[in-house]
């Protein structure tokens, strides 16, 4: 073989050791990335739906107490009511 060939193959076997040896590191560290980011997406989301469902119930109980408040009956009392001339345009 040539010197030439010989370099190619050490740089060969150099690329499998190093392919060997680091995918392992390189699948964990991308591994804690994905669980990382799957974990921060369940924390947020189950806060984001308790923020969500205690202003729901705030707003329901507002507008309940509103309601009631609105359909309260009125007292109604007679207004004497007086009927007036037509005015026309001139």
């Amino acid at each position: 073989m040539s010197a030439k060939k010989d370099s190619v193959a050490i740089v060969g076997v150099g690329a499998a050791a190093c392919a060997a040896c680091c995918a392992g590191p390189t699948l964990g560290f991308l591994a804690a990335i994905g669980l990382g980011t799957a974990a921060g997406i369940a924390v947020f989301g189950f806060a984001a739906l308790l923020v969500g469902a205690v202003a729901a119930a705030t707003m329901a109980g507002r507008r309940r107490r509103r309601r009631k408040v609105a359909c309260a009956a009125a007292v109604s009392v007679p207004q004497p009511v007086e009927l007036t001339a037509a005015r026309s345009a001139d």
